[in-house]
């Protein structure tokens, strides 16, 4: 859905600061359920498509995927702002859209009437949209788009394939669980087990136990949120987060951990589950978004109704 011009929108929202924010970009497929309208454009065109946006620019797109994880986002800013009016470390969302500003209205008027404070809409038409991260200090990027995905994970910013599903409704209290090897750490150990096997990992853990591991693609983002949940106390943070690991933790869990101590990054709870399935924990905690690297574990949680991102492996 290519356009002709780059457009940026500006509500009314206060501005944030994007030096001090943890900066947010979204598509609109992945914040609002966009899937008819989409297939509108594939099958119809891009006029047809734009007639229909224009026709029910009124009307409010449905919740997507994304919506709630960027929900939680909201009420972790509320609490900032609740325990100091001058706090600049925010969440700053921005929505990256592929769309015309025309046809964005409906975008842009959706967002207002879901109560979203949504800082920027950046309506681009150049099809790799992914280069305006950087400008705008995205630390995370999420979206429907596999190629998107992987432009932005070259350029060094996190990111992940959301997919449309239906999702429960979790608490108020954001909840962010990452996957370990592919997703926190690098993919060393996986391909050590893809070449070797089981035995052949587990000597190669043992053997690099005092180094910690290298850095994962969503690394960055994770040192980010846990900046900004040190600010609260462990009984009043509106943040948790978790890592949920194949790894076992008798073999493999210690380089992890060491890992983290060595990155100085905080994890509220940590499940090393020794390659058992991974849903019935996620039921549980109930996370407004679950990081990992595996197509397998994302079914198996989008099943459950958890709001699941995919971390491509083999861009």
């Amino acid at each position: 859905m290519a356009e002709a011009e780059s457009t940026v929108i500006n509500t009314n929202v206060k501005q944030k600061d994007p030096n001090e924010a943890l900066v947010i970009a979204v598509t609109t497929r992945a914040i609002f359920n966009l899937e008819e309208e989409h297939q509108l454009f594939l099958t119809k065109g891009k006029e047809e498509y734009v007639k229909y946006q224009q026709v029910n620019e009124d009307k409010p797109l449905e919740q997507g995927t994304a919506f709630a994880f960027i929900q939680a986002v909201q009420f972790v800013n509320e609490k900032l702002l609740e325990r100091n009016p001058e706090e600049k470390g925010l969440f700053d969302v921005i929505i990256l859209s592929n769309n015309s500003p025309e046809s964005g209205m409906r975008i842009v008027n959706s967002a207002k009437q879901h109560g979203l404070e949504i800082s920027k809409f950046c309506f681009v038409s150049d099809e790799d949209s992914t280069q305006y991260l950087k400008s705008h200090n995205v630390k995370l990027f999420l979206s429907a788009d596999r190629t998107d995905v992987c432009n932005a994970l070259q350029r060094g910013v996190s990111a992940a394939l959301i997919f449309q599903q239906e999702v429960q409704t979790p608490s108020t209290q954001l909840r962010v669980v990452f996957d370990g090897d592919a997703v926190l750490f690098s993919d060393e150990t996986d391909r050590v087990f893809r070449e070797k096997g089981l035995s052949g990992a587990l000597e190669y853990e043992k053997a690099m136990e005092a180094m910690p591991m290298g850095e994962g693609p969503l690394k960055a983002f994770a040192m980010h949120l846990g900046k900004m949940r040190k600010k609260f106390s462990q009984e009043n943070s509106p943040i948790r987060t978790y890592l949920v690991t194949a790894r076992s933790g008798r073999d493999m869990g210690i380089r992890a951990i060491k890992t983290l101590r060595e990155w100085g990054l905080a994890i509220d709870e940590a499940f090393f589950m020794d390659g058992a399935p991974k849903g019935p924990l996620l039921s549980q905690i109930q996370p407004h978004i679950f990081f990992d690297d595996g197509l397998h574990n994302i079914q198996g949680a989008k099943d459950i109704g958890i709001p699941s991102a995919l971390v491509p492996c083999n861009c």
